[in-house]
């Protein structure tokens, strides 16, 4: 009897290993047919900002054209999240303006974000950021998934707004299946639960979100139901027994069963810390406000001199891509309170402006400007190639020092000063001004643009407008360096003996017509001119005439000397007596005109005035040698040389040559 009940055992439990292994065969089977969908890399466009994206890190698609200047960067190689996640790729390297694929993780937040030039790729700095992101190469790491659809930190993403697809799966799912990977136990928890008939009971979704907790539950907080349901990914509502058709909408293919108080923690972050502005990019300035704080403007007047400055900065709208602003407060010395990047918005820069103490001690105005002048508009302090440098010099009543010989170095290093003079010298006053008509001298032009007066300080307010008006004008700033007033132009002129009498005056007639177009002076556009045949004379130096009059009749008073024709040494000779005395803040610019080739060679003497940083201008007439020519010219020559026929045709080239010096200087920095 034992015999057969082990008999009958032995069977059942053979029977039982049987079913259970050719189910679970079974389910391998059906487990090998279930493929795991094909990995889909989103595409983003190229203005989606980092912060916006709450996924730790991903693989995107960058479309071409991100090196466009209009998507901002800030940061070098580690990026404020605020950044364009494209046009960082093309700054960092990992990317070209032709688009492809990244890897992007989110690092931590950094203490400040510093600005460079890389790639094409202007980037901005920034003092702080919440959230940071590095670009990689787009080589995933072995065991980690990386989402085939972005999460949002808003309720539609970029790439959806744009038409975009994003979903996770291309295909449809096949029914009666997901599109999970599945395991060997869970394949055996299928075969179990079938064998047995038994279901676990799933919460209704109209339950989940319509059932109340008995106290109001946290941010982010999920009930028990949610918890054990909320990770359940399905992919249509076809896999789900018991689903209403009208679920669909809510169960998307890919979408993640959430509590509806749910919040993402990055959202809210992103949502709280988003700047209001960078800055108006109409009115990008760099700016230095001189505020009075000598002893006789008395604590109720220095109030309202800092309500005006706080007013300024809440009228230009102050940030990275628009204008900046620092504050220099002067006495007995100058002294700086903030530079140009301490403060990138306009209610930071208020609040710094409300704690400044007055310093009291004399009224040293042209102490302050000089000290503004070699100090203030640095790299260091944040001073912006490309944007204006304005100094606002507000003055209650008169300096104690003078303020002419200031102003004019801080004019010709660029600087466009604006004067605001509250209550002036009454009559019996007068005798202790230290430099009557003060603002007049100080100021690069005297109709009235760069100064403001007030009788009162109670009228200060009423400047408020005009002012922001004025430093906001850019193409008014007459004391910016252009093109037409910041250049030591030296003219090196063939006087050889082929030119002859007629043909000379026809040369000098060309030199005065250039020399007409800029704006001449000892702090403006200044020109030299040297004449050669064998041997080389100076006409006239950089130093030597002072207004555009005089230039112009020494122009015609140079007198034709005759002979032989040493283009080179007469180059070597302008480095030398004429450029050597050119000031370190002028652009260099030679203008060579010759009628034929030269005795000497020209290659040594033109790239030593290259390397020197002088821009070469070579004008052949008749003669002359078209190799030779962009030989002397500053690279590339088609810019830089120009070929005439004949000496009457000479004129035809006036507007090239001005409209190409222009030209070049305007794509460099403007100060």
């Amino acid at each position: 009897m034992r015999t057969v009940v082990l008999t009958m055992k032995a069977s059942v439990i053979e029977m039982f290993l049987v079913l259970l292994v050719t189910g679970v065969h079974s389910n391998k089977e059906t487990a090998k047919k279930i493929k795991r969908p094909k990995f889909t890399v989103p595409q983003i466009n190229c203005d989606v900002k980092a912060g916006k994206i709450i996924n730790p890190e991903f693989i995107v698609k960058c479309p071409a054209g991100c090196q466009d200047p209009k998507y901002h960067v800030y940061g070098t190689d580690v990026y404020a999240s605020y950044s364009s996640v494209c046009s960082a790729a093309v700054h960092s390297g990992v990317l070209d303006n032709s688009g492809g694929k990244i890897l992007v993780r989110k690092v931590a937040g950094q203490s400040g974000y510093k600005g460079s030039y890389s790639n094409g790729v202007q980037s901005l700095s920034l003092p702080r950021w919440r959230e940071s992101f590095i670009i990689l190469e787009s080589k995933p790491k072995k065991g980690v998934t990386y989402p085939s659809a972005l999460t949002y930190s808003s309720s539609k993403s970029p790439a959806a707004q744009a038409g975009e697809t994003t979903k996770a799966h291309q295909r449809p799912p096949i029914p009666g299946t997901t599109a999970q990977p599945v395991t060997l136990m869970q394949l055996l928890a299928v075969t179990v639960a079938e064998a047995t008939s038994t279901t676990l009971p799933r919460p209704s979704l109209s339950a989940a979100s319509t059932t109340s907790s008995p106290r109001p539950q946290p941010v982010g907080h999920r009930s028990q139901e949610m918890d054990l349901w909320s990770t359940t990914t399905y992919t249509s509502s076809q896999n789900r027994p018991g689903a209403n058709p009208g679920e669909m909408d809510l169960l998307k293919p890919g979408s993640v069963l959430l509590d509806e108080r749910f919040v993402p923690k990055e959202e809210l972050s992103t949502q709280s810390l988003e700047p209001v502005s960078l800055g108006d990019p109409n009115c990008k300035v760099d700016l230095s406000f001189l505020i009075d704080g000598s002893a006789s403007i008395g604590k109720r007047r220095f109030r309202i001199q800092k309500q005006l400055l706080a007013d300024v900065a809440q009228a230009l709208d102050i940030g990275p891509a628009g204008p900046l602003m620092g504050v220099v407060q002067y006495g007995d010395n100058p002294a700086t309170h903030f530079n140009l990047k301490t403060h990138m918005n306009s209610q930071d820069l208020k609040t710094a402006i409300e704690k400044i103490p007055q310093r009291g001690g004399l009224s040293n105005v042209g102490r302050a400007i000089s000290f503004v002048t070699k100090n203030f508009f640095s790299k260091a302090n944040g001073n912006r190639s490309g944007a204006p440098n304005v100094v606002v010099v507000m003055v209650d009543g008169w300096p104690t020092d003078k303020v002419e010989e200031a102003s004019r170095l801080a004019r010709e290093s660029g600087i466009n000063i604006f004067f605001i003079t509250i209550e002036g010298a009454v009559e019996n006053e007068k005798q202790y001004v230290v430099e009557p008509n003060f603002a007049n001298k100080a100021v690069c032009r005297t109709n009235g643009f760069y100064s403001l007066h007030v009788q009162s300080w109670f009228g200060l307010h009423k400047t408020l407008q005009p002012l922001v008006k004025r430093v906001c004008d850019t193409d008014r700033l007459a004391c910016s360096k252009t093109c037409l007033n910041s250049a030591d132009i030296g003219f090196v002129i063939d006087g050889s003996s082929s030119v002859g009498t007629g043909n000379f005056r026809t040369v000098l007639q060309f030199v005065t017509n250039i020399s007409k177009e800029f704006e001449i002076s000892d702090t403006d556009t200044r020109i030299g001119a040297v004449q050669y045949t064998y041997e080389q004379r100076l006409e006239f130096g950089f130093d030597k005439y002072g207004s555009k009059p005089d230039i112009l009749n020494a122009i015609k008073r140079v007198g034709y000397w005759s002979g032989g024709t040493s283009t080179g040494a007469a180059i070597n000779f302008a480095l030398e007596q004429l450029f050597m005395k050119s000031k370190p803040n002028k652009r260099k610019l030679m203008i060579l005109i010759t009628d034929g080739r030269s005795y000497d060679d020209v290659r040594i003497p033109a790239m030593a005035a290259h390397l020197k940083g002088v821009i070469t201008y070579a004008i052949g007439i008749a003669w002359a040698a078209q190799e030779e020519l962009e030989v002397i010219a500053t690279h590339p020559a088609r810019d830089h040389s120009f070929f005439v026929d004949e000496f009457d045709n000479l004129y035809q080239y006036v507007p090239r040559v001005i409209q190409n010096i222009c030209t070049e200087f305007n794509s460099q920095p403007r100060n």
